[in-house]
């Protein structure tokens, strides 16, 4: 992780996470391109830790998201490889963590979706304040395909953009949502074409630059303020209700019927 004298050059460097700071902007970039960049606990604590750091640093004013090589992120990792990743709740406190950094961060924060984004990924790019996409992305809430429930916020962070039915749509039935149909329902900024997306994030970076940091704080605190009212009980209870599905034999079954690449035979156990 490449750091800046600045105030973050006290963050340390983390396996599969890059961050910059260049001319006000924090890049901060999920950079395990083999996985699709599967989140680790590792990195999201690095990525909570960025944010945090972000909000103490006067030489960020806007913070971009993103992550390497053709994806956003696939969510938490569930190879075999990535199941060695520690206890199982602890990824799910480091995300929380990020979540709230996120949304707290006085500084507006730009989530680059230029192609897949899943599981915990699309709750990273949700509680961002511009989510920006291509053409080729999509977004998917997979959880219960591993007998899992939302979590990261995604509860309350896809419900207050898109209500209840829709949310409940994207979360039980577990389907690819496209990035243009994403837009249509109000859960993503704007979609711009594969080509011209690299120049597009560039512009409105640009802008967020150029504008006013002390309103642009007011009016993030007011709105998150207006909209997430229930973020903090949202995570607290996925925690809890994740936490008793993780030791469920219906998760083993969908984590090793993915890793096997069959369907699971789930037996609500």
């Amino acid at each position: 992780m490449t750091t800046i004298d600045s105030g973050i050059d006290t963050l340390a460097p983390v396996e599969g996470l890059s961050v910059t700071l260049a001319d006000g902007v924090l890049s901060v970039t999920i950079d395990r391109p083999d996985s699709l960049n599967s989140l680790t606990t590792g990195v999201l604590a690095g990525i909570a830790d960025a944010m945090e750091g972000a909000a103490r640093d006067p030489r960020v004013r806007a913070v971009r998201l993103g992550g390497a090589g053709r994806g956003f992120s696939s969510g938490a990792g569930i190879s075999a490889e990535d199941a060695s990743d520690g206890v199982p709740t602890e990824i799910i406190v480091e995300a929380n963590r990020a979540i709230r950094a996120i949304v707290a961060l006085p500084r507006p924060v730009v989530a680059v979706v230029q192609g897949p984004a899943a599981g915990v990924g699309v709750s990273l790019a949700l509680a961002c304040d511009l989510v920006l996409a291509s053409d080729k992305a999509f977004f998917l809430l997979a959880f219960t395909k591993i007998g899992l429930m939302p979590d990261g916020g995604a509860s309350a962070l896809v419900a207050a953009a898109v209500g209840r039915i829709r949310a409940m749509r994207l979360a039980l039935l577990a389907e690819r949502l496209p990035a243009a149909e994403a837009l249509e329902w109000g859960l993503i900024s704007a979609v711009y074409p594969a080509e011209e997306f690299d120049a597009e994030v560039d512009k409105a970076l640009a802008g967020l630059l150029a504008g006013p940091a002390a309103a642009f704080a007011k009016t993030k605190h007011a709105i998150n303020a207006a909209t997430l009212t229930e973020l903090d009980a949202t995570l607290d209870r996925e925690y809890v209700g994740q936490s008793i599905l993780l030791s469920a034999h219906d998760f083993r079954e969908g984590t090793r019927a993915f890793q096997d690449r069959r369907t699971p035979n789930f037996t609500d156990s």
